[in-house]
């Protein structure tokens, strides 16, 4: 991914409340079930730090996520990094919605230049990345979780 790319736009719409989708946005327990399951804490409050490794295909990519804004149950705002590498970039989630259906969009937009060289840095990769967990994880855990 990098700087003079467009962001990673993906959207997504759950037969679930606004609370609901946060909720599982943003609760410890809920993303270890639908997102990566080694988060080892995560807290929507501005300031939080958190960091985890994720193996992909025998290669670590240690995750850095600094919350940088959030807006009970509307937005939440993260920077991620991969320790070691380097790039930037911050992930956004807005939410709409109401007691009965609910979306999110989500952005990606890079702030400094991942390396191309590695094929999960490619924004190939962080497109069906974040689809997968969106439209696939995130809305089979809330259609399971909503019965």
């Amino acid at each position: 991914m990098r700087v003079d790319e467009q962001p990673i736009v993906v959207e997504q719409t759950f037969d679930c409340s606004v609370s609901e989708l946060w909720n599982a946005l943003t609760d410890i327990n809920e993303m270890l079930e639908w997102y990566f399951d080694n988060i080892p804490d995560f807290r929507a409050v501005v300031g939080f730090h958190v960091e985890f490794d994720v193996d992909a295909a025998g290669r670590v990519f240690p995750h850095v996520w600094d919350v940088t804004e959030v807006i009970q149950e509307e937005k939440l705002v993260y920077g991620w990094r991969f320790g070691g590498y380097k790039g930037h970039s911050v992930t956004s989630f807005e939410l709409s919605g109401d007691d009965q259906a609910s979306s999110v969009r989500l952005t990606c937009t890079t702030l400094e230049d991942f390396d191309d060289d590695i094929e999960e840095f490619k924004r190939e990769s962080g497109l069906a990345g974040w689809t997968y967990f969106l439209e696939q994880q995130l809305k089979t855990y809330l259609d399971n979780k909503s019965g």
